[in-house]
């Protein structure tokens, strides 16, 4: 009897550390293109999730409940950070009542963070619009800074599940080799677009466009996060006049009737370009985001 008792309890341990060493590390996303970052990193050793889609603007999304419930079970809280969810994630946070998820915490991994951040104001006031203190956001449109933030991602899911620790560096490395190698062949396509103009609908591509060596000449906002205006859009008919850009270019989560009213007075083409992953029925990974952002652009 103790015999078959001891036994039961021996392998019911040998159970509950099989499940302990497989447990998946519940990963809460707050946008698509770092769920898809976890996945590639971690595999079959992550279950990730996304608070947004493709087509909704992350400044903007609620705390719902079903988010908080989320968040309360998730071991990792992966966000871009830079203030782009301040309207949101700090609330979600307090009310998961997750102590490990908070800021500081091992559980809480913010993908500006690890990259230096580009467009920081020179002062901060609210007459100057929607803009961010730690720079642009928009990190993940970088595919240098994307790859930094994979490396760091990695050493991150290690800490939170040792036992895995080798998993996740394969997991770095396997990514690391397909990346460079997509970069390289990007690189090749993208040198037509070396020098070109472009009209932008927010920051949203300034990583992407500074990569790409293409300059921003004109927003089509009269200042962050404003809609385009009467007066502002008929500036940039006069600035076309003189300095014609080779595109104006929309985030497709973004409202494009001014982009469009301009490209219709101008002759010049709007392209609607993919911002996350799942923006495109071609654009549903990391990967495919950046060769339909190209073929989109004509390359």
């Amino acid at each position: 009897m103790h015999t078959h008792f001891r036994q039961f309890v021996a392998g019911a341990c040998l159970l509950l550390a099989g499940q302990a060493v497989t447990a998946k590390l519940q990963v809460f996303s707050c946008e698509p293109e770092w769920k898809a970052l976890a996945e590639e990193i971690g595999g079959e050793l992550v279950d990730a999730t996304s608070a947004t889609t493709a087509f909704q603007d992350p400044h903007f999304i609620e705390a719902r409940p079903s988010l908080i419930v989320k968040a309360r079970r998730a071991d990792l809280v992966f966000c871009t950070g830079a203030e782009l969810e301040a309207g949101w994630l700090p609330l979600l946070l307090r009310r998961s009542g997750n102590a490990s998820i908070q800021p500081g915490g091992v559980g809480y991994f913010m993908a500006a963070e690890q990259v230096s951040t580009i467009e920081k104001p020179e002062e901060l006031s609210r007459s100057l619009g929607d803009v961010h203190a730690a720079g642009n956001p928009h990190v993940h449109l970088d595919p240098n800074r994307l790859l930094t933030i994979a490396k760091t991602l990695s050493e991150r899911l290690a800490v939170l599940q040792p036992n895995n620790a080798k998993q996740f560096q394969q997991g770095y490395i396997q990514f690391e080799q397909r990346w460079l190698k997509a970069m390289a062949e990007w690189e090749q396509r993208a040198k037509a677009l070396n020098g070109k103009a472009a009209i932008v609908h927010h920051k949203s591509f300034s990583y992407l466009l500074k990569w790409l060596q293409v300059e921003a000449v004109a927003d089509l906002e009269p200042k962050p996060g404003l809609p385009p205006t009467t007066a502002h859009l008929a500036e940039l008919v006069a600035l076309t006049k003189t300095t014609p850009p080779h595109f104006i270019l929309v985030a497709n989560y973004h409202d494009s009737k001014g982009a469009e009213w301009l490209a219709d007075k101008t002759g010049i083409d709007m392209i609607k370009l993919p911002y996350t992953v799942g923006g495109s029925e071609k654009a549903m990974d990391l990967f495919t985001l950046f060769d339909a952002i190209l073929s989109e652009l004509g390359v």
